[in-house]
């Protein structure tokens, strides 16, 4: 067992302008450990008037950073990610402690990732062109890939460095300039982040970082007119009212929002997998994964058996420190999350689920969760219909596959789903009748930077990652040449 320690230093000011700096009004709030529910670090907290030097430091910066050689450009956004993987204790020891996440998770998953995000959209910036378009002997047409202008990233708390390089990589290959407001709970690796991106030398006003409320900070960005875009991931409430605010400046908004996914094992399954893939479904990251497997289905002929085998692995998961290598389950990331999902057990409880494991909090101290399962369920309880954001499982029970189907797309989320099947033509007619942004066929949770994400339904709008996540950060300019 080795229990790491934070940095000695790690930056805990906004980023602005090329610098870290205290709030214009010096305001601070104390980021919590939710393992300990000790504090951290005061974090300052930004307000309006430091939005608005992020803005006047991003118009400074923009004319430059747009105009220049896509070369150049490509090798900065390289050596942030280079810069990433320098500080991977760093930052896999202070995401332990901010998000609750495993440190072993952070270090071999989040940080490298987080890393591969920038290296991806270096290389694949180059490849932004336009095209030429016939139209008739007298005409030459074509297309040009400009960038917004001034973008924001609001992110959320469970993947805190992964989301705030899955907000500025894009952003900045296509040559805009990037505000990120980080969750307020978690902003300790997206500070971190800002001191790559000084490291790596991209020009002071190109990205700035403020940590605040989402109800103060946040809100200014949303109906700010000068911001041109917003990459949002969030609750799907959030994302209503984001859209609804900001449809007076018409900016353009990528949503990425709650989901409800299903996760469906067929008789036909290797059953060992499944349900080891469906406890890690569910389970990592504590259920706070916008993509969790939350409602499980399972086929009549192997229910039993499944339900008994996930409620023996569920038992058997353990809590511990973020901190020790040695663990992988922790706590909730804070009081708020820890309380809702209390809640909505309880709920299940009183609905008549019937509880197959857990369904109780973890120690005395921390917001600790043990893992639950709940078999028995109903599609109309509230455990099967709403997202928790915690480690609770839903499993239903299915005979027919136009059942299945009239169930797992009763959601009005539709983010992710998981399919696990011997038959070849099972899982294809499963992939295609789902209603969902990803299908995993016989695994689950795989991310690549190359890979378009993005939701159906409630689940949102726009795609991030891929090619589709740079498009989206551009807009399209035709030319007209009369020749």
């Amino acid at each position: 067992m080795a229990i790491a320690t934070l940095p000695e230093n790690f930056p805990t000011r906004l980023f602005i302008n090329g610098e870290f700096t205290d709030a214009a009004d010096k305001r601070t709030y104390n980021s919590i450990n939710p393992a300990t529910e000790e504090v951290i670090a005061p974090i300052a907290m930004a307000g309006k008037a430091d939005l608005e030097a992020a803005i006047s430091a991003a118009e400074a910066a923009f004319p430059a950073w747009a105009a220049m050689p896509a070369a150049k450009r490509s090798n900065l956004i390289w050596k942030v990610g280079e810069e990433i993987s320098k500080r991977r204790d760093a930052f896999a020891a202070l995401e332990a402690a901010d998000a609750g996440k495993p440190i072993r998770e952070n270090a071999s998953i989040d940080v490298p990732m987080a890393a591969d995000h920038f290296k991806y959209f270096a290389g694949v910036l180059r490849g932004l062109q336009g095209e030429t378009i016939p139209v008739n002997d007298n005409l030459f047409v074509y297309t040009l890939r400009e960038p917004l202008g001034i973008v924001a990233g609001i992110t959320p708390w469970n993947f805190p460095l992964l989301m705030a390089a899955r907000k500025i990589a894009p952003a900045l290959a296509a040559g805009n300039c990037v505000i990120l407001k980080p969750a307020n709970p978690t902003p300790l690796t997206a500070l971190l982040l800002a001191e790559c991106i000084q490291a790596a030398k991209i020009p002071p006003g190109v990205v700035s970082v403020l940590p605040g409320k989402g109800s103060e900070v946040g809100q200014q960005i949303v109906e700010h007119p000068k911001i041109a875009a917003i990459s949002f991931t969030g609750s799907t409430g959030v994302g209503v009212k984001m859209v609804r605010d900001a449809a007076p400046t018409l900016k353009k908004l990528t949503m990425e929002l709650g989901g409800k996914s299903p996760n469906v094992i067929f008789a036909d399954a290797e059953l060992d997998s499944a349900i080891k893939g469906a406890q890690a479904a569910i389970f990592y990251n504590k259920g706070e994964v916008c993509t969790a497997g939350s409602r499980l289905f399972v086929e009549d002929k192997v229910h039993d058996e499944v339900v008994e085998k996930l409620g023996s692995r569920t038992a058997k998961l353990a809590g511990g420190n973020p901190l020790d290598d040695e663990t992988r389950y922790g706590p909730q990331n804070n009081a708020e999350q820890f309380k809702t999902t209390m809640d909505y057990i309880a709920k299940g409880k009183a609905e008549g689920a019937r509880l197959v494991a857990g369904g109780e909090r973890m120690g005395d101290k921390g917001y600790f969760v043990k893992p639950t399962v709940f078999a028995d369920v109903k599609p109309e309880m509230a455990i099967a219909r709403e997202e928790i954001f915690g480690p609770v499982l839903a499993v239903q029970k299915f005979s027919e596959f136009d059942e299945l189907m009239a169930k797992a797309n009763g959601s009005e989320y539709g983010l992710a789903a998981g399919v696990w099947t011997r038959d070849v033509s099972k899982a294809h007619r499963y992939a295609k009748a789902i209603k969902a942004g990803a299908v995993w066929v016989n695994c689950y949770n795989w991310y690549d930077s190359a890979v378009p994400y993005g939701g159906y339904k409630q689940s949102g709008y726009g795609r991030e990652m891929g090619l589709q996540g740079l498009m989206a950060m551009t807009q399209q300019k035709s030319v007209w040449v009369q020749l």
